[in-house]
């Protein structure tokens, strides 16, 4: 999965350097107001890091359906479901997701389908 992430974030970052550095004008396929938006969005969940809290991701990002324990869960972006986040933690408890709990792991954002249980 972190492939798939590394992949996609390269993606796009590949695809809005062109918009970025003012290549592409007249004619381009490339859609200014899609690319502003995912460069402001990879900065706000970029800066979800390690050592943050529960409660700091979940300003950034909400959960998503789909297997979980209290040590690891799959969050995605609030604006956008299928832009996800593979997150383990340094749980307090086996059994309740704690606010206070710390982020030992973040994948980089990637995409894919939502999960419905």
């Amino acid at each position: 999965m972190n492939r798939l992430a590394g992949i996609t974030v390269m993606c796009v970052l590949v695809l809005s350097a062109p918009a970025h550095f003012g290549y592409g004008q007249g004619g381009s396929e490339i859609d200014q107001a899609h690319t502003t938006w995912i460069a402001n969005a990879l900065q706000v969940m970029l800066a979800v890091k390690v050592g943050m809290t529960r409660s700091d991701l979940l300003k950034v990002f909400t959960t998503e359906g789909g297997l979980s324990t209290s040590a690891q869960r799959t969050y995605v972006y609030r604006q956008c479901p299928y832009i996800k986040v593979d997150v383990r933690f340094a749980a307090s408890s086996n059994e309740k997701e704690l606010a206070t709990d710390k982020i030992v792991e973040i994948s980089r954002p990637y995409l894919a389908w939502s999960v419905f249980d």
